[in-house]
């Protein structure tokens, strides 16, 4: 594939490596900076492009994804914080006949947590004397708090502790690339599961697996979507 990549930061960086690995090429890079407005995203700029994987801003996707979306490219959307705008999105995808992937994490290893507190929570649900709770922490370069996985794993415990209160807490520090930590508490036990990153080169390899699956798809995807077909 010929990738695009909106957002050339960290993420961008290594997304390049694990692209390149994979025997992709890289046709159009733009940082955040240098695409104030879109205005980079022309079809002289993309011509030849197959996929655009946008890691940047929350505010800046609904525009990527139209200027993209109208130029029939379809896209994996690594960013976080925009999902009020799902409806939107959507729209565009499905009229103009292009596919997009998002994910609250691209890691293969945090969907699997996902799936394996699922069960934890169905679990723990039918237990009163446990009080539910979620803690993250990432970088003090992350702009969204808590985080979008932080905010699916609360989905998740929400499905099965419905109305009750479920305590997320989030602290921005160093370099941490990410961790998070789903944890049930009683006066006589705690029972915690923590996954940790170790490098953002996990959620690079998932942002390209995710690139492959999206060109031979079309409409509005999650991540874990593409981890079961």
């Amino acid at each position: 594939m010929n990738i695009a990549l909106i957002g050339y930061g960290k993420m961008g960086r290594m997304i390049e490596q694990a692209a390149l690995a994979r025997g992709h090429a890289v046709g159009f890079k733009a940082d955040i900076a240098g695409n104030e407005q879109g205005q980079l995203l022309t079809r002289e700029n993309l011509a030849g492009i197959d996929v655009a994987i946008d890691f940047t801003i929350p505010e800046a996707v609904v525009r990527n994804v139209d200027k993209l979306s109208a130029l029939g490219i379809s896209m994996v959307v690594g960013t976080t914080g925009w999902w009020d705008h799902l409806p939107q999105v959507r729209a565009m995808v499905e009229a103009r006949n292009t596919g997009l992937v998002y994910g609250s994490n691209f890691s293969i290893g945090v969907n699997l947590f996902f799936r394996l507190m699922e069960q934890a929570a169905a679990m723990m649900a039918g237990q009163p004397m446990y009080d539910p709770f979620i803690h993250e922490i990432h970088h003090n370069q992350k702009l969204d708090a808590p985080s979008g996985t932080a905010l699916q794993l609360e989905k998740i415990l929400g499905t099965r502790y419905g109305k009750r209160k479920i305590s997320v807490a989030s602290n921005r520090a160093g370099a941490v690339p990410g961790e998070h930590t789903v944890g049930f508490d009683s006066e006589a036990d705690t029972l915690t599961f923590t996954h940790t990153a170790r490098s953002r080169a996990g959620f690079a390899a998932g942002a390209v697996h995710a690139a492959e699956w999206i060109a031979t798809h079309k409409g509005l995807h999650e991540f874990a979507d593409t981890l079961t077909d």
